[in-house]
């Protein structure tokens, strides 16, 4: 099973990730895209931290999520990746990407495209249960910066792309839950 879990900030998104990788009833490996760059970000971590179950693994990737996924997922492993939406921002600003924006240049960024096809290429074939966390950015408006107009449209490019190679995609707003695809669903 491979799940997708969207939803704008502080929308539930990540508790229904937990909640549900809690219930698959298998060994849960929580696996973290999140740096912790400043006071806040540290804060936003150890929150998450103190939430998760003791028995629970985890595991940090910023760049490199497909071959973390390939290495860890097994078939009676929940890997829940909190989130696509961190993992893209690092992409974008380890690689070229961010700074080809700023500068009004073409985006040529092989870093970021390498690691969004091999997530892509790799999903459907994992084992085990994979729960991704992702935010919904596109229905705010437009930003006037050209890295945060970049990482919008690759942010919801990325989202569509996941959701393709998802068995399940739900959408999280106020906490409540809104089934968009499913098994059998249509």
């Amino acid at each position: 099973m491979k799940e997708l879990i969207l939803g704008g900030a502080r929308s539930g998104k990540s508790l229904l990730a937990e909640q549900r990788a809690a219930a698959s009833g298998r060994r849960v490996i929580y696996l973290a895209t999140a740096e912790a760059r400043d006071g806040e970000m540290a804060r936003r971590i150890a929150h998450h931290r103190a939430r998760r179950p003791a028995d629970w693994g985890c595991a940090e990737e910023t760049l490199h999520l497909a071959a973390k996924l390939h290495e860890l997922a097994a078939p009676d492993t929940c890997l829940l990746v909190d989130c696509l939406t961190l993992w893209l921002s690092n992409l974008l600003f380890a690689g070229r990407a961010a700074s080809q924006a700023e500068a009004g240049e073409a985006i040529d960024c092989p870093l970021f495209a390498q690691q969004t096809g091999e997530l892509i290429t790799l999903l459907p074939q994992l084992p085990g249960h994979i729960i991704l966390v992702s935010n919904e950015v596109g229905w705010g408006i437009v930003p006037m910066h050209p890295v945060s107009r970049l990482f919008a449209d690759e942010q919801g490019r990325l989202n569509q792309r996941v959701a393709a190679a998802c068995d399940q995609v739900t959408l999280v707003a106020a906490g409540l839950p809104l089934t968009l695809k499913a098994p059998g669903l249509c």
